[in-house]
This record gives structure tokens, C-alpha cells and sequence, in this order.
């Protein structure tokens, strides 16, 4: 077969694309190495209940016409992330609002928090905050660092704040209202039914072939040929570690599926923000859809070391990492008939609606080429 493209990856980037491709009469053809298709959005039937497989994904944007268009390939029900968070024995909504700050000092109106805060840095005597911790209690004060940042975020980095830099936290979200909804876009849900199926009905007329490895692939590939290849996976594995290889985060799921219960936790997300405890959170995933399908399934969320062989989750962007990846991007650039997307071969954490927009973008790119 001649391809117009080889897309490498079978998660939401590489779906948009090989379907915006497909309507306007490209031949694609999709590998992933993994044994599923839809990537880290990947949901699976348990019970009645869309068990997100590699960690909760809410769907929220203030873009329109990404909301039109996810809208397309799924009924979106009206879910909003409201998360809590455990500190020993005390619960806190998130994100920072008037009833985190109400619970946190007994307080009641948004004079009285920003006093309380406003003291607080004035007492830590930070002006020019050095490292992730003086960060953090230069913008939100000391009780809201210790309780609900310093546990989570060490845990997040496997590391301590003091050795983290500044620029991490460009600002902590204070809210003086009370609203627990952790978005601020107008748009949000998940979809009934999860979000494998959004892949599915991408991916419909499109050949896809699973546990497929590129470099492996593209050394048997015969007689097929592709007038181009977009790569979704790491960019560093793309060129066989030449530079070196880019730092992430990885995450260990651990999921439990308890028939006999109804409701473990009363909520899909709590955060557990205490450094001795060595999850960050646990979901539990019928609440995603009020309450649907049979006991429950909970899934504990363990911050990991990455290293070569794991699945990648978020970009280190710190400066070492950025001069490296600017090395692969220069590369890249030169490439003739290679084009990278998505978090892994652009480098950058994206959200959900980011990753179609970008898509999109890159569609639109391609076709105004020729």
C-alpha cells in the first residue's frame, strides 16, 4: 500500500489527525505500541463503570470548537472536578477557596482570608523567593503550604520543595468565593460511556495495528510507503537517545475493584496531601458518571521515578531538560518528512482540549503545504 501518512501513535493527537486526513481524502495508516488504542485516555468497562486506566481525564476547555467537536463523537454528561483533599485527619476543599479557608481557620468572609494569608507572608519575612517552598508561602501563606502543598507537591517530584525551583509554581489559584468547581472554563464533562469510544468513532475506516513498534515496523515494513510520518511517541527515542534522554515523572496505578461497596470515598478524586503517605490520590471512577455500575473500582495514584521502558507522563522542564530537548527540536526541523505532536514528541504537558487544538492546527498546516 502507498500511505499519505504513517501515523505513529493511536491516542487523541494521532486519531484527530488520521481522521481530519481521512475526510479530506488521505490515506493513513495508525501503529501503537501498546495493546489498546486511545492512549492515556484509555477507559475500560468494569462492572457497569469507565475505569480510566491511566489516571482521571476531565474534559474541560474554553475553546468552542473544540467543544463542538469532541461533542461529535460522544454525549458529554455536565461532571464537574470538584476534588478534596486529606490532611491526617482533617478534609479540605479544593481548589484554594473561602471553604478551604473557612475549615482551615473558622473563618467566614474574604477579608478575613486575606488577612490571615497576607500576615503569614509578611511573618515567613520572603521577598525573593529562592526555591519551590519560599514560592509558595510568598504567594499563599504557611498553613495553606504545610496542609495542602509541600506533602503533595514533594510526593509529586520525589524531592524536597526546598530543592525545587521557584518557577514551578508561577502562582497558586486563591479564590475568595465559595466555589468549589477546580476549572474556570465554561465547558466541561466527561463523556457517557468513556472515552475509548471517542477513539473508536476517530479511528472508524482508518487501519490501525497494535502492539507495533516504530523503529521496528518502519525495518519490515516491505513494500509499504508513506509519503510522510507524524510521530506522536518521544521525540528522544525517535532519534535513539543521540542527545541523551528527556526527564519525566511516571505514575504506578494501582487499582482495586470492591464488589461489596457502594461508595468507598463519596467523591472521584481525593487528593492525599501528606508526604507519609506515598499516594497522591484515589479515584474512584463511578462517580465520573454519578454513580453508575455495579460495587465500586478505586485506583490509588503513585508518583515514580521514570526510566527507559516506562510510560512517561509529565515533562521535567526544567533547564537542563528544555536545552535538551531544543537539540531533538533542531533535528526535528530539519526533518523532510517527519513531523512530531502531542506531550511526548513535542515535549510540553498538554490538556485534553490543547492536544485536539493542536491537532487540528497541525491538519491545518499540512493541507495549506499541499
Amino acid at each position: 500500500m502507498n500511505y499519505d501518512y504513517l501515523v505513529v501513535g493511536a491516542g487523541l493527537f494521532g486519531a484527530v489527525f488520521a481522521h481530519e486526513m481521512k475526510e479530506r481524502g488521505k490515506k493513513c495508516l495508525v501503529i501503537d505500541q501498546r495493546d489498546h488504542i486511545a492512549g492515556n485516555i484509555y477507559t475500560e468497562n468494569v462492572n457497569g463503570i469507565q475505569v480510566h486506566k491511566y489516571g482521571a481525564h476531565i474534559f474541560h476547555t474554553s475553546d468552542r470548537e473544540v467543544w463542538d467537536y469532541v461533542q461529535q463523537f460522544a454525549v458529554f454528561n455536565h461532571y464537574v472536578n470538584s476534588p478534596v483533599a486529606v490532611y491526617k485527619d482533617e478534609l479540605y476543599n479544593l481548589p484554594f477557596n473561602m471553604n478551604t479557608f473557612s475549615k482551615m481557620w473558622g473563618i467566614r468572609t474574604p477579608a478575613q482570608a486575606k488577612e490571615i494569608i497576607q500576615r503569614q507572608i509578611e511573618e515567613s519575612g520572603i521577598t525573593d523567593p529562592c526555591n519551590l517552598e519560599e514560592q509558595a508561602i510568598f504567594l499563599a501563606g504557611r498553613d495553606v503550604y504545610e496542609k495542602l502543598i509541600k506533602g503533595y507537591t514533594e510526593k509529586q517530584w520525589g524531592r524536597s520543595c526546598k530543592e525545587l525551583p521557584a518557577f514551578i509554581i508561577k502562582r497558586i489559584p486563591l479564590r475568595f468565593v465559595y466555589d468549589n468547581n477546580y476549572f474556570n472554563d465554561p465547558y466541561q464533562g466527561i463523556p457517557q460511556g468513556g472515552y475509548t469510544q471517542i477513539i473508536e468513532k476517530l479511528l472508524e475506516g482508518v487501519p490501525v495495528l497494535l502492539n507495533t513498534e516504530y523503529h521496528r515496523f518502519m525495518a519490515g515494513t516491505g513494500k509499504d510507503t508513506f509519503a510522510k510520518v507524524l510521530y506522536t511517541g518521544m521525540i528522544d527515542a525517535f532519534y535513539n537517545y543521540c542527545f541523551g534522554a528527556l526527564e519525566y515523572r511516571s505514575l504506578r496505578f494501582e487499582e482495586e475493584i470492591l464488589p461489596d461497596c457502594d461508595n468507598f470515598q463519596g467523591n472521584a478524586v481525593v487528593n492525599y496531601t501528606e508526604r507519609e503517605i506515598p499516594y497522591t490520590r484515589i479515584i474512584e471512577h463511578k462517580h465520573f458518571e454519578f454513580g453508575q455500575g455495579e460495587g465500586t473500582v478505586i485506583t490509588r495514584e503513585y508518583p515514580a521515578v521514570w526510566k527507559k521502558g516506562d510510560e512517561p507522563y509529565y515533562p521535567i522542564n526544567d533547564e537542563n531538560n528544555s536545552v535538551l530537548y531544543q537539540k531533538y527540536k533542531e533535528l526535528a526541523d530539519r526533518e523532510g518528512n517527519v513531523i512530531f505532536g502531542g506531550r511526548l514528541g513535542q515535549y510540553q504537558y498538554f490538556d485534553m482540549d490543547k492536544v485536539v487544538r493542536s491537532a487540528l492546527n497541525m491538519v491545518k498546516k499540512e493541507n495549506a503545504a499541499g
